[in-house]
């Protein structure tokens, strides 16, 4: 492949040095303003983790305890900068181990280049100790992978990685480096990557497609649109709102594109999916219109295709084509930039008011609201329920907090009432659903972002996935509050057990450990609450806290997460109870 390079770059470039492949790795990462990485040495890595103790003042290398641990806290990191994560482990077992990471950020489209190192070129294919065919392996969930053979490869293929991690839909890189070419000598000159011949990963808009797509939008009586994380990914947030106020159109979000718009905006309608919100999953099938901004129609959102949306007129903005008419088909489809798009599309649009169909997801939600919103936030039921906890931790939040979920009952009850009015502060595992992915991602986005609240909402199964993060935490000392709801079950499976297989709890229930002991055993301050009337004081107590915190909140058992699209059902057949 033909690499660009920026022509105002190469008169910076100054007489080639003589370094190692190890020290190439290291500076390419400083001319990409990389000064946070997150690892777990190892032999086949040994020679760059030599060279990062040399420059310790400019890179700061935080120990996971796992590689999983190392990738998610690289994704945390990510999803609230806009940065690439980065992330770097040994050969063999330490490169297998980043594996659920990096599928997790190809699913959820966040940039990452991970650097592995391997056995010398030598010893490639003949089952050396602790080789593996990574880039053999990571080849379905990576964006793109590369295995460094020569010392002489590393500035070119580092700078292409960076600029196909960060570039057009984001994804996970990955860079397989043998110990020889660690080893190695070269004359080492840095080009930023600004372009590849064979890739586009902005594609060129249609400017027609835009006019259609606004005809649509302006004749239509009941449009709604459904937003995604490309809205966040594409900086278009501020953009976003101007046509959603300008056209007067609800607007619902998937979990991953919560936040982008202030939860309390009065056209935001809610969550759309399997534990969504009543009205704007009801009215899917209602609408006229539906726009579809940087979403890609996700089967725990559309539920059963053959009965989404089908009297409505789609509209599709993606700027990843193989999206386009993979799941629901487009009537309009606008590939492009979400923030090129939406700012032609702007001035196509004629101000509207839809005040009627408004109204009818306003009537929807006190539906939802008497039935089931009011009684989980005002105590109902006899044990402190999960939205009680997310509720009190808003009142000290004020919506500014960054809240990291892990996956499960617990997550959809996050999404549900957590309030925001930041975007790139919701943070959660979406495509692929990765239990033990919040307390270190939790990690990364406190690096991040230090001067905003951090808090992972954990249930008991997930915690015990990445609990050994702890120690990261311990060492780092990175303030961050973990707050593990626990129910003594795989509560999410549990709640499909009891709806759908006769209440055979099999394999659910969970006998913990004493959590307050193993945090307080990390040096880290813990309590635990067990009655409603302690909540108030221990969240006061963990938000105030200029240290890291653990709280363990004892919640109802069996508690149910509701409403639910049960699976293979339509958006229409969402259930209240």
């Amino acid at each position: 492949m033909e690499v660009k390079t920026a022509k105002k770059e190469n008169k910076a470039i100054q007489a080639p040095t003589t370094v190692t492949g190890a020290e190439a790795v290291i500076k390419c990462l400083l001319e990409e303003g990389i000064n946070t990485i997150y690892g777990y040495p190892g032999g086949a890595i040994m020679p760059v983790y030599d060279e990062l103790y040399k420059y310790q003042d400019k890179i700061h290398h935080v120990l996971t305890r796992h590689e999983q641990g190392a990738t998610h806290a690289a994704q945390g990191y990510a999803r609230v900068t806009g940065k690439v994560g980065v992330c770097i482990a040994t050969s063999g077992p330490g490169a297998t181990n980043l594996v659920t990471g990096i599928a997790d950020a190809q699913i959820d489209s966040t940039p990452m280049v991970c650097i592995t190192g391997q056995v010398g070129s030598h010893l490639l294919g003949s089952d050396a100790f602790q080789e593996t065919d990574i880039v053999g392996i990571s080849t379905p969930v990576t964006k793109w992978n590369y295995q460094v053979t020569k010392a002489s490869e590393i500035p070119e293929v580092l700078a292409k990685a960076f600029y196909i991690a960060r570039s057009g839909r984001p994804g996970p890189v990955l860079i397989d480096i043998t110990k020889d070419a660690q080893f190695a000598s070269l004359d080492f000159t840095y080009k930023k990557c600004t372009g590849i011949r064979s890739y586009k990963p902005f594609p060129k808009v249609d400017l027609s497609q835009v006019e259609r797509a606004a005809d649509l939008i302006n004749s239509a009586k009941k449009p709604m649109i459904v937003f995604g994380q490309g809205v966040i990914l594409g900086g278009a947030e501020a953009l976003f709102q101007k046509v959603v106020e300008k056209a007067g159109i609800p607007a619902a979000w998937t979990i991953l594109g919560l936040s982008a718009m202030d939860t309390d905006h009065p056209l935001n309608v809610g969550m759309v999916g399997m534990h969504g919100n009543y009205g704007p999953n009801v009215l899917t099938n209602d609408c006229d219109v539906l726009i579809a901004i940087g979403m890609r129609f996700d089967d725990r959102v559309t539920g059963n295709l053959e009965h989404y949306a089908k009297q409505a007129k789609v509209i599709h903005f993606e700027i990843d084509p193989s999206e386009i008419d993979k799941n629901v088909k487009a009537d309009v489809a606008v590939l492009g930039d979400v923030k090129e798009t939406l700012q032609l599309l702007l001035g196509f649009l004629q101000p509207k008011n839809h005040d009627a169909w408004h109204q009818k997801f306003k009537d929807l939600y006190k539906i939802e609201y008497d039935k089931i919103i009011k009684n989980e936030l005002n105590g109902k039921q006899e044990k402190l329920g999960m939205a009680e906890v997310i509720d009190e931790i808003n009142t000290y939040s004020k919506g500014d907090a960054i809240i990291v979920s892990d996956v499960g009952q617990h997550q959809m009850v996050a999404c549900r009432y957590a309030k925001f009015n930041q975007s790139r502060s919701n943070v959660t595992s979406g495509g692929l659903g990765t239990m033990g992915f919040a307390l270190p991602a939790a990690i990364g986005a406190k690096m991040g972002m230090p001067n905003r609240q951090v808090v992972a909402i954990i249930g008991d199964g997930g915690f015990q996935m990445t609990i050994q993060e702890l120690g990261t935490i311990f060492q780092t000392k990175v303030p961050v509050k973990i707050v593990v709801l626990n129910n003594g079950f795989l509560g999410m499976v549990r709640q499909w057990q009891q709806m759908f297989f006769d209440k055979r709890y099999a394999s659910t229930e969970l006998i913990n450990p004493d959590f307050v002991a193993i945090a307080k055993g990390y040096y880290i301050k813990a309590k635990q609450v067990t009655e409603r009337s302690q909540l108030q004081e221990a969240i006061k107590e963990m938000m105030d806290s200029p240290e890291a915190y653990f709280l363990e909140v004892k919640v109802e058992q069996e508690e149910n997460v509701f409403p639910m699209i049960p699976t293979g059902a339509s958006v229409s057949d969402i259930r209240l109870e």
